[in-house]
């Protein structure tokens, strides 16, 4: 205020005229936001220093002239100055008296200014003239922020009212008019009463002191409470649809955040789809290729393995041909023993009858015979050693191509589960494989070579010994047919013979045991190369089990992927049925504002049946009431068609909004 002090100074003096100190007191104490200048006396220059002032003030929202005894040129001024305001809302103008001018202005006021919400006119004379007042209520009609008029005892006769009455047909704005102690009579109030119908904003209307009748006063007490009653209406209705807008518009923020929310979160998701889908598409080629150059060393394996079966089939081909051999060369041993068998029994059955014949003479002849029997019974003793070490040495061969037999069962049973369990494995290692085949092929080649000449050999041994025996056999029938020395001599010579026989098969049975002591050494080394075969095949079966344990993981992480876009998705609907359940209790709430609205209806119609009650029993009091109760009982059902159409209006404006939300377009389908 301190600065409006300053300011409404700096105006007197320029204007050549001192400021009043009775109104710079008033400035002094007056609070904030409202200028107090009742019951002072302000002068010409006073009202056109505030005039020129109230045109740029910006602070003051309430302005009280009250009893300051205006001249017209000062209330003129006052009033220009207003024109241009758009702060003040209070304009308490009561007991000013005045006049023409006053009207003129006031009338200029209500047509240019577009703040000012009540105004207070009270004693003052504006219904003496008649063409200013008609000016006013011109202006008043073309009104449209002006909410309370107050008009006591302003000289209003039953003309100014009917322009009043006029000025409320047109006007949207005013709720409130203070008519009281005027001269309106019953002229004016029937002209207030007709224009009532027309007006629905006006709830206030006090006709007291102006020689009205009863029953017009009571009509207008029911018009001013329908409005009152439809102006309520009016406001809750405007209360709830800003409150429903401002809800709408929460919603509508809500929805386009969520909204946005869920297509971010549903194109990370794709993003994370997408980037997993590439992952997974690249490592599953990267398996791929690797399962393929897997199946391309399978294939060389199984062609490899396809050769050492093969080789393996061939070995035990030449085994089996051994094995023959063998039992023919056992054979051979067995009709040769025979044949020694029974040429000894021969050479007894010869003996004894040289035995009969020289009973005296070849006693020692018997005696040296006796001991070349014992001889070749030792010689038979020998044959069947070595026989029996020619039999164990082919079981030794049997057992060891049954062993061998086995064993490349057992490897081509691994070779089976490497074939199926395997899935990488590397060139070398095949080569090596390869090496390992062809080498454990030439050495059963080697091995069966040399079995094949160890058998030559004791076949030769047989065949040498069998000459030995018969080469003894010539020598002692010739002995026999001979003289006692030259038995003598063919026992030195048999003695002699038979030594070095024993030296010679000494030697041979030393060469079977080394022979059996590399094919034991050769087993030996085949079995540690199967060894180190099933090593390596174990090795292998290792790498595939870590391919396989690399595949079930990655197949995890793919099942993990799958129940995070489950759950993810799981969690979308959720918050869509969620949405879908609030849409649900705004339905439910709209509903229920249906039914208020119906509640209010039958209220209506209830009044109006109220109303039409007391219209009839009134009926035989004054038939021109019948017709304003009709008329007023068509405009209350136009006006609750109005409230109907509004409330539908609303209800399908609120049911578009919902139906056409894009959450409820995303939401999944009942």
């Amino acid at each position: 205020m301190e600065e409006f002090r300053r300011t409404y100074s700096r105006l007197c003096k320029e204007s050549g005229a001192e400021p009043q100190e009775t109104v710079l007191q008033q400035m002094h104490q007056l609070p904030q936001g409202r200028l107090d200048l009742a019951t002072q006396s302000l002068t010409v220059d006073t009202c056109r220093a505030l005039g020129k002032l109230l045109q740029k003030e910006a602070l003051l929202t309430e302005l009280v002239l009250s009893d300051c005894m205006l001249s017209e040129e000062g209330a003129v001024l006052l009033l220009q100055g207003l024109c241009v305001n758009t702060i003040v809302r209070f304009l308490d103008l009561k007991g000013n008296n005045l006049r023409a001018a006053g009207a003129e202005a006031l009338a200029k006021l209500l047509r240019q200014n577009k703040s000012i919400q009540s105004l207070t006119l009270e004693w003052n004379s504006l219904g003496t003239w008649e063409e200013a007042f008609a000016a006013f209520c011109g202006a008043l009609a073309a009104n449209g922020t002006l909410q309370q008029l107050d008009l006591r005892n302003n000289q209003i006769s039953h003309k100014g009212a009917e322009e009043l009455a006029l000025a409320l047909k047109s006007n949207t704005s005013l709720q409130q008019l203070d008519l009281r102690w005027n001269h309106i009579g019953l002229l004016g109030g029937r002209a207030l009463v007709n224009c009532l119908p027309s007006n629905r904003t006006l709830w206030k209307l006090e006709l007291a002191g102006n020689s009205i009748p009863g029953d017009i006063l009571r009509a207008v007490e029911q018009a001013m409470d329908h409005n009152q009653d439809r102006q309520t209406a009016f406001r809750e209705s405007q209360a709830r649809a800003h409150v429903l807008s401002k809800e709408v518009r929460h919603l509508r923020e809500e929805k386009s955040k969520q909204f946005l929310d869920l297509m971010e979160t549903i194109d990370r998701q794709r993003e994370e789809m997408v980037r997993s889908s590439k992952a997974s598409a690249a490592r599953m080629g990267q398996l791929q290729e690797a399962l393929n150059e897997r199946h391309s060393i399978i294939n060389a394996l199984k062609a490899k393995l396809q050769m050492a079966e093969a080789a393996l089939a061939l070995s035990e081909q030449k085994a089996q041909d051994l094995g023959e051999l063998l039992a023919t060369a056992e054979q051979e041993q067995r009709s040769l023993a025979q044949r020694q068998a029974k040429e000894h029994r021969l050479e007894q059955q010869e003996a004894a009858e040289r035995e009969s014949k020289l009973l005296r003479d070849l006693s020692a002849a018997n005696e040296k015979n006796l001991l070349l029997q014992n001889q070749v019974d030792e010689l038979e003793r020998k044959v069947k050693s070595q026989q029996d070490q020619l039999f164990l040495t082919r079981q030794e061969l049997t057992n060891t191509a049954a062993e061998l037999k086995m064993r490349a069962v057992q490897a081509e049973e691994r070779l089976e589960l490497e074939k199926k369990r395997s899935r990488k494995s590397l060139e070398d290692a095949e080569h090596l494989r390869f090496k390992e085949v062809e080498h454990m092929t030439r050495h059963l080649e080697d091995s069966e070579r040399a079995m094949q000449e160890r058998v030559q050999r004791l076949e030769a041994a047989r065949l040498s010994l069998e000459e030995e025996l018969s080469r003894a056999k010539a020598a002692a029938l010739s002995e026999r047919s001979q003289a006692e020395e030259e038995l003598i001599k063919a026992k030195n010579q048999v003695r002699l013979e038979e030594q070095q026989r024993l030296a010679h098969l000494e030697e041979k049975l030393r060469l079977l045991a080394q022979a059996r002591d590399e094919a034991q050494s050769a087993c030996l080394q085949q079995k540690q190369a199967v060894a180190d075969a099933q090593a390596r095949a174990s090795q292998l079966d290792r790498q595939v089990e870590g391919l396989r344990r690399r595949l079930e993981e990655l197949q995890q992480e793919l099942s993990n992927k799958d129940q995070e876009k489950a759950a993810e998705v799981t969690r979308v609907r959720l918050e869509l049925q969620e949405q879908n359940g609030r849409l649900q209790a705004e339905l439910t709430a709209q509903e229920a504002l249906k039914e208020k609205a119906a509640a209010l209806e039958r209220q209506l119609k209830v009044m109006a049946s109220d109303h039409r009650e007391a219209l009839l029993d009134r009926e035989s009091e004054n038939a021109s009431l019948r017709e304003k109760l009709r008329l007023k009982q068509a405009e209350i059902a136009r006006i609750r068609d109005e409230e109907a159409q509004r409330a539908s209006f609303l209800q399908n404006a609120v049911l578009a909004y919902v139906q056409g939300s894009p959450l409820r377009t995303l939401g999944p389908q009942k």
